[in-house]
Formats: C-alpha cells, structure tokens, sequence
C-alpha cells in the first residue's frame, strides 16, 4: 500500500539521522528536558566550539591590524670576524677607530725621493683578522598612510564582529535541531502509542475471528488476512522504534553526550509572534548583509588612500666594538629620518579598484534590499503554510477520529455477519493512513514553525 512504502521516508525525515554518528560519553542522561538540552548544546556543542575559536582569530585580528599604527621596534645585535679589507676598515670606522696608519702611510717614502703613489699599503690592502660587534636599536612608524590603516582597523574589527553573527546563526541552527529532534521523538512516542492500539485492536479482532471460527460462522482465510495485518502493523511498529532510536542518536550526536530518554513534550509547536518592524533589526541575515555593506564604505575608502602619500618616520641608535658593549657610549651613533612615498601613475590601477570598489557598494546596498524583502517574504509565506498545517491537522484528527469509529462499526458488524473481513481490514488500513498523513503534517508543521522561529531570531524558551 502507498502509506506503507512512504512510512520509511516520513520516519527518516524525522529523525534526521541517517549520516551522523552520537558522540561517547560516560554520562547517560535520562528523562532530559529540552532547556536542560538546550544548555547543554550551548555548552558542549563542538560546532559551536569551533565557531567560537574562529571569533578569537578574528578578534586577535583586529587587534594586528590596530598595531600596525604604533610602528615596531627592533634590536639586531651583530658578531662578526673577518679578514676582508673592505670590512676591516668598514669595522674600525664604525667603532670609530680608524687611523691613517690603516691607509698604509707607514710604507710611503715621504722623502720625495721615490713616487709613493704607486705603493700598495699592505695595511690597507692585508689587514690582520678582526673581530665586530655591533647592537643596534631601530623604530620605525608611519606617520600619515591615508587612512589607510585606519581603514583596516575597522574592517578587521567589522570582520570580527561578522563572525559573531556567524556563531549566533549557528547556534540558531543547533536550537533549530535541538528542539525539533525533541519535538520528533515526542511525536513518534505518539504514533508508536497510536500504533500499539492499533495492533490491540487487530489482537482483538483476532480473538473475534477465532472464536467465531470455532463456532463454524469465520474462515480460515479470515484469521489469516488478520494475522498479515497485525504483521505489517507490527513492522510499521518496529521501524518506527528504530526510528525514534535514531532520533535519540542524533540528540546524543547534538549535545555531545549519550541521551537515553527525554521530558516528552506537545507534539505541536508555539507558534511565536511575529513583529514585522523587530524582524529587520532581528534577523542575522539582514544584520550580515547590513555590516556587509558598512565594509564596502570601508573598502572604497582604502581604495582612497592609494591616491594619497604616505609618511613614515625612523629612528637608529646603536654602538660598535672590536668587544662587545665595549665603550657603548663613547662609540654610539644615531640616525634619524623621514621617507615619503607617492605613487603619481600606475596605469590608472588604483582608479579602476575605486570604481570596482563603488560598483561593489551598489550591488551589496541591492542584496541588502533584496534580504530584507525575501526575508518578509518568506516570513509571510511560512505564516500562510503554519495556518494551512493547522486546519489539516484538526481536518486529519477528524478524520482519524472518524475511521477508528468506522473500524469498531465494522468491527461490529463482522460480529454479526453483515460485512466481510476484508472489509473490516480495508477500514483498519484507512485508519491508518489517515494516522500517517497526520503525523506527516504535523512534523511539515513543527519545521515551518522552527524555521520561522529562527528567521525571526527569538528563540524558542
């Protein structure tokens, strides 16, 4: 029968288990409710975890953009020997310790006799092996960029404060499954409930069949069909089992514990109020698209700043010796300066960034307005499809209502010989049809509820 090939499906669905494993824990927890869950989810939740570990990147971030104004500091401390002409006189004048002997003025013939000129000194040219050691202390900080790191300062921190929106979206997200796998193992409590009366009702009819076999008014043939009925009810029953055993799996998998059983709660949700003017400054979409928006602002303004010099200030104290720290004082030296940098033409790079950087502008300022109107959208949409649920649902517990007194009339009248028992099993099996359209709707219904909860950002305790 088609109720019987699509329970597999509408089962699946509400478990929503078949690719996750529950995560091992020692601690079993019986009898949880879903606050207890949801504190739980907050709390050991690896996803969130990890979304949180992504929020201090982006904070130490923003903080190494912020510290590039501030300029750095260096120390360089130098051990150095070595017999190479250039550097040994390069050393001694650093230690300021250079003399004209160093030129080589000892081999000149100062006599006037011989042309001294074409002498190679060998001081000069083969000096002994020295040793040089030299500290040196550096500061360098840019003065006037443009604005440009001020301009990354922000984006960074704006970028910080986009991934804690992206940690509240997920945890909406974990809400979102926390609490519909808490409504799903409720509801399939109730269609499992549904069904172990089901399967009484076909014991009961079973008993009927048999004695009224005895007495000669039943077939073999009745008690057979019964007993394949009570059989696929019976498999209807034991998927389902597995099912809500999946459930609890992914609960566990949710909450990184072992979850045994829960606090069952109503098997429809609240539906939550709906304040049109509060879901702008509410939802997270609009919120990221909104500081989406604020960082274009940003990066048109870097763009800016390329068109403008930059200024930078250094600084250099520092001392050299044939020993170290040898002196320091007596033999320091300084060096301070300024360097402008202006770029006058590039191939007219940097303007074509701008304009790409304002085309940006537009279209993000367009998805902003485009977020907000298929937010209210489909707000509207899901409120339309919750109200549809609803008349369903009590159309389908009418229904339900209607096919289990049919049953017991057939029932009835199988008793006394007026109907068939096929018959009174073609009403069985309306009955439970009717029973899985049900617990369909109402798991369509509990989404469309969650999913409106989490567009609108008000939580669901």
């Amino acid at each position: 029968m088609v109720f019987k090939k699509s329970i597999i499906s509408i089962m699946l669905s509400l478990s929503s288990t078949s690719v996750y494993l529950h995560a091992t824990d020692v601690n079993h927890l019986n009898n949880l409710s879903l606050k207890e869950a949801l504190s739980l989810m907050k709390r050991d939740s690896l996803e969130l975890k990890i979304s949180k570990f992504n929020e201090q990147i982006k904070a130490q971030e923003a903080k190494i953009a912020r510290g590039y104004k501030y300029g750095k500091v260096d120390l360089k401390v130098q051990a150095l020997r070595s017999n190479d002409a250039g550097n040994i006189f390069g050393f001694k004048l650093k230690s300021r310790e250079a003399a004209f002997g160093d030129f080589g003025f000892s081999e000149f013939d100062m006599s006037g006799q011989t042309n001294p000129l074409p002498v190679q000194p060998k001081d000069l040219n083969y000096p002994d092996a020295r040793n040089h050691f030299q500290t040196t202390l550096t500061y360098a900080v840019p003065i006037y960029t443009g604005g440009k790191l001020d301009q990354y300062g922000k984006i960074t921190t704006a970028l910080e404060k986009m991934s804690r929106l992206d940690s509240s979206k997920l945890l909406n997200e974990k809400v979102f499954q926390t609490t519909k796998t808490f409504y799903d193992i409720s509801l399939v409590n109730q269609y499992i409930n549904n069904l172990g009366n089901i399967v009484s009702n076909i014991e009961e009819l079973e008993n009927i069949v048999a004695s009224m076999r005895e007495e000669g008014f039943a077939k073999e043939i009745d008690q057979l069909e019964v007993e394949a009925k009570k059989a696929e009810v019976e498999s209807m029953l034991t998927k389902a089992r597995y099912n809500k055993e999946l459930a609890y799996q992914y609960l566990s998998f949710l909450l990184n514990q072992k979850v045994n059983s829960i606090q069952e709660i109503n098997s429809l949700a609240v539906m939550p109020k709906i304040v049109k003017e509060e879901i702008q400054d509410n939802n997270l979409d609009i919120q990221k698209a909104k500081l989406g928006l604020k960082i274009t602002d940003m990066a048109i303004k870097v763009e800016e700043s390329k068109f403008l010099p930059t200024l930078g200030a250094f600084g250099e104290y520092g001392s050299s010796d044939n020993n170290p720290l040898n002196e320091f004082t007596h033999k320091d030296f300084y060096t301070v300066g300024l360097q402008l940098d202006w770029n006058l033409f590039n191939g007219k790079i940097d303007k074509y960034n701008l304009e790409k950087s304002k085309v940006e502008k537009m279209k993000v300022r367009e998805q902003v307005e485009l977020a907000k109107k298929g937010i209210y959208l489909k707000v509207r949409k899901l409120i339309t499809e919750v109200k549809s649920k609803d008349a369903e649902i009590t159309n389908l517990d009418t229904q339900l209502n209607f096919a289990s007194k049919v049953y017991e009339n057939y029932q009835e009248r199988y008793k006394e010989g007026i109907t068939s028992i096929s018959d009174v099993i073609i009403k069985q099996s309306k009955e439970l049809e009717v029973l899985l359209k049900l617990l369909t709707v109402k798991n369509d219904r509990n989404a469309k509820v969650f999913e409106l909860t989490s567009i609108i950002n008000k939580g669901v305790i």
